[in-house]
C-alpha cells in the first residue's frame, strides 16, 4: 500500500534585500511572484534604500522566493539579501507603504 507523503511544513522568513532595489518594481514585482507560488506574507520599502519581506509558505515556495529575491526583477541589482526566521501567522500577500 503507498504511503501518503507528509503535508508540507510551513516556514516563516523575514527577509531584507539590499542592492538597488527600490524605484525598479522590486514590491510590485515580489507581490506577484509570492501570488504565484502561493506565499503569504508582506513587502515593503525601507527609508535605508533596502526592501523589507516577511514570507510564509511551504518550504519549496518559500525557497522559491528567496531564490527569486536574490535577482529580483529585471532592473533590480541585488547585492545582499539577509534572511532570519520569523513569526506570525500570514493570508494573501500585501504590498505595503514603506517606512
Amino acid at each position: 500500500m503507498p504511503q501518503t507523503p507528509p503535508p508540507p511544513q510551513n516556514v516563516t522568513l523575514h527577509l531584507v534585500i539590499r542592492g538597488r532595489v527600490q524605484g525598479v518594481f522590486f514590491r510590485d514585482s515580489m507581490r506577484r511572484e509570492a501570488q504565484r507560488l502561493g506565499v503569504a506574507g508582506w513587502v515593503r520599502n525601507r527609508s535605508d534604500a533596502a526592501v523589507e519581506a516577511v514570507v510564509q509558505g511551504d518550504t519549496a515556495a518559500v525557497d522559491a522566493i528567496v531564490r527569486w529575491s536574490r535577482h529580483g526583477p529585471e532592473f533590480a541589482q541585488v547585492e545582499q539579501v539577509d534572511i532570519e526566521p520569523a513569526g506570525g501567522a500570514y493570508t494573501g500577500f500585501n504590498k505595503l507603504a514603506g517606512g
